[in-house]
């Protein structure tokens, strides 16, 4: 009883930020992402009879503490869902810098809900593969789609109404994502924590949240037309809405450090020089560039250049989960 899947991890053009229902990960709002070819998450499990417990095994370390437990626990979920009472061996290799703003839990979630459900002999659409996937990582719901996916928040107490749904392959537009490494030291402020500061004491949380439903609408608008201008517009300018809540949290914080700043700002001025490139950031430090393929050169050699950068990794449309 053994599986092996590959997913890729996700950058969010209309954030997910806030929950509504904590335990089970149901969002306070609707957000879209772009999967990425360049970070993804391999991931196979093996279920064993002779095992008394779980064993994870991430990047050839032998994982224990709370990562280990939130790993066993989605387990939990999916041998309930199976009716089987099997531990499972769970060996992954991550090539996504962990809890540095590259949503490392998003691909890292979808490869071990799909791996293990298809381990334990559970035969899920992707539907009911990314409302499960998302108990485990909300934006890992998106991860199981390809291209453009929005995660519907639902209304629905139980979860059932919430998963991501596919907008566009990612063969629909071949937009281009720069990923601005500035810092792979995991963060002060992890996502889950900040996240939940924000919602409960943040006085422009409500602003955000009511700002969504036509950012959604509009960028839907421009990717089914291709517009890149729109797209990028609407995006960076969700990512400031975001960011700016944790400033209005209590105690306030950000995820931006100096270079951070200095990279938003080498972007806005890049586009008083006809370049048409936009930026969105995660909770992290690092920033993500949206442009289109005739640019990338300018793009890469522009970003190397600034002082901070440690390095930039250039992404495609991905795929979805794959088994291999």
């Amino acid at each position: 009883m053994k599986a092996t899947a590959k997913a890729h991890t996700n950058i969010a053009l209309i954030k997910y930020w806030g929950k509504r229902n904590e335990p089970i990960i149901l969002p306070t709002n609707n957000s879209l992402s772009l999967t990425l070819d360049g970070y993804f998450t391999t991931t196979s499990v093996e279920f064993d009879e002779t095992l008394t417990k779980d064993q994870f095994i991430l990047d050839e370390q032998v994982i224990t503490g709370e990562q280990y437990e939130r790993v066993a626990s989605f387990l939990d979920i999916i041998r309930k869902l199976a009716g089987k009472q099997l531990y499972a061996s769970i060996t992954s290799k991550n090539e996504v810098p962990t809890a540095a703003g590259f949503a490392s839990s998003a691909s890292g979630f979808a490869a071990l809900a799909a791996a293990g459900t298809k381990a334990i002999g559970l035969g899920l659409s992707n539907m009911e593969l990314s409302r499960l996937t998302r108990q485990g990582s909300g934006s890992a719901c998106r991860s199981i789609y390809g291209g453009f996916a929005e995660w519907q928040m639902g209304k629905k107490e139980d979860g059932s109404d919430s998963y991501a749904i596919p907008i566009a392959p990612a063969e629909h537009w071949d937009i281009r994502v720069a990923a601005v490494v500035l810092s792979s030291t995991k963060k002060k402020v992890s996502s889950r924590a900040g996240m939940k500061r924000t919602v409960e004491t943040s006085p422009f949380f409500q602003g955000w949240l009511d700002s969504i439903p036509q950012d959604l609408t509009t960028i839907k608008e421009g990717i089914r037309h291709r517009d890149f201008q729109k797209v990028g517009e609407i995006a960076e300018a969700n990512c400031l809405k975001m960011h700016a809540t944790t400033l209005g949290a209590n105690p306030p914080f950000t995820y931006w450090h100096d270079t951070t700043i200095a990279v938003m700002q080498k972007i806005q001025e890049m586009r008083t020089q006809n370049i048409p490139v936009y930026f969105t950031i995660d909770a992290g430090p690092n920033v993500k560039v949206l442009y289109l393929p005739e640019y990338e050169k300018i793009v890469e050699e522009t970003l190397r250049s600034l002082s901070g950068v440690a390095d930039i990794r250039l992404s495609k449309p991905g795929q979805g989960v794959t088994y291999l």
